[in-house]
């Protein structure tokens, strides 16, 4: 199949001249640096030429550029058991381009820096309550932590192939912020607030900020993660507010115009509690970071996200019963949520991500408890319910990663701007 594949691109390339040729090399480049970053160990020219129907020349052709735009190095040599000069594998460089994930939430900030292994070099964090700052006063905060983390990839000998800033609200075309009701932001302009800063400018070659939803973040933080997990789940982050992102058949949905995945506001109790939203009943007001501290009779909304689920799983664990009974029912609230998710979606991995990660070992139970009831399907196709392996940092992670990853998926880009 490898082999037909590429003798009709190389004839409909051969056909189209000069133009179809640069298409021909991109799609090249594309295909041998995929299969370089899916492999399980290092393969060799040979094997790559082997794997992907493409000749010899044309690979070595294609590393050689792979290797020169910083792309890829090769490995050391196995132990020679023959004749012959043993093989060199290839791996992605971890020494080249790499993505800067951003995050701005209700009471933190974060920087994160990823190389194109998908190691995470440096991860920043600021504790604020960002609800009394205008977005001016916290998007500036933010350059100035981006370039705290700019400059220690700089000293790693990294260089920035752009950003990606998480946003816990709805994000339109442009890096427009359409509403992000715990942050009290409504039509704010990013990119514009950020003019004049040199997150914002392009900066040897790093294109402009790139801002998205959160939750989607984080979700592609996770998929990526935990490649070759699976590949459709539901990755729901839970801090103030309460996020999700839906993975579909490897990719991420994000609806008609970009607003899916706001489960924080299903409404559990149609006639419950007001919400920040304008609504009622709505799941963050039974599931949130603030309304589980305030059931567990704990002073303190202002704890940021980590330090609040590390006292409510330091109290559970020690059996304190008004904990224990506040993560019960919020779970119960999150289940209903999930099972009408789950329900629409035909999903069978739910992944509990952000502050819910170190709570999961209590909130899972009555999720799963109400998955069970109320997914049709529960009875002969069990749902998985697991804790997020990035917990709180998959937000900056997945925004980070996502730049890296579109380098793999498209290297013809890096390349063309590499001196």
């Amino acid at each position: 199949m490898a082999g037909m594949w590429q003798c009709q691109v190389v004839t409909s390339a051969s056909t189209a001249g000069a133009v179809r040729q640069g298409s021909l090399r991109e799609l090249n480049l594309a295909v041998v640096l995929r299969r370089i970053a899916a492999a399980d160990r290092p393969p060799s020219r040979a094997e790559l030429a082997a794997r992907t129907g493409l000749t010899r020349a044309t690979v070595s052709a294609v590393v050689d550029d792979l290797i020169a735009g910083r792309l890829v190095v090769e490995a050391e040599p196995a132990p020679r058991t023959g004749a012959g000069r043993p093989a060199r594998g290839l791996l992605l460089a971890a020494d080249g381009p790499a993505g800067l994930g951003l995050e701005v939430n209700v009471d933190y900030l974060a920087a994160c820096v990823v190389d194109l292994t998908g190691t995470v070099r440096h991860h920043l964090v600021r504790r604020a309550d960002l609800r009394p700052a205008s977005p001016a006063d916290a998007l500036a905060r933010l350059a100035a932590l981006a370039a705290e983390a700019r400059a220690a990839a700089v000293r790693d000998g990294l260089t920035l192939a752009g950003a990606a800033l998480a946003v816990p609200g709805l994000v339109g075309d442009g890096g427009l912020v359409r509403l992000a009701p715990n942050l009290g932001w409504r039509d704010v302009d990013v990119p514009a607030l950020l003019a004049g800063h040199p997150l914002a400018e392009p900066v040897d070659g790093v294109p402009p900020l790139v801002v998205d939803n959160e939750a989607n973040l984080a979700a592609l933080g996770e998929l990526y993660a935990t490649a070759p997990g699976p590949r459709s789940f539901l990755h729901v982050t839970g801090e103030i507010g309460i996020g999700a992102g839906i993975v579909l058949d490897g990719a991420l949905y994000r609806g008609a115009r970009g607003w899916s995945g706001e489960i924080g506001h299903f409404p559990v109790q149609p006639q419950g509690r007001p919400c920040r939203c304008g609504g009622q009943g709505c799941l963050e007001r039974y599931a949130g970071q603030e309304a589980i501290l305030a059931a567990a009779g704990l002073p303190g909304a202002e704890l940021p996200a980590d330090t609040a689920a590390t006292r409510l799983a330091d109290l559970a664990e020690g059996g304190d019963p008004a904990t224990l009974a506040a993560l019960a029912d919020a779970g119960t609230a999150l289940g209903v949520a999930v099972a009408g998710v789950v329900n629409l979606l035909d999903l069978d991995t739910v992944v509990l991500g952000g502050g819910y990660a170190p709570l999961a070992p209590w909130l899972r139970p009555p999720v799963v408890a109400e998955i069970s009831r109320r997914v049709l399907t529960a009875a002969w196709s069990p749902v998985t319910v697991r804790p997020a392996v990035l917990g709180a940092q998959s937000a900056a992670v997945g925004g980070a990663t996502s730049v890296v990853r579109r380098i793999v998926d498209r290297p013809v880009g890096w390349l063309t701007r590499t001196p």
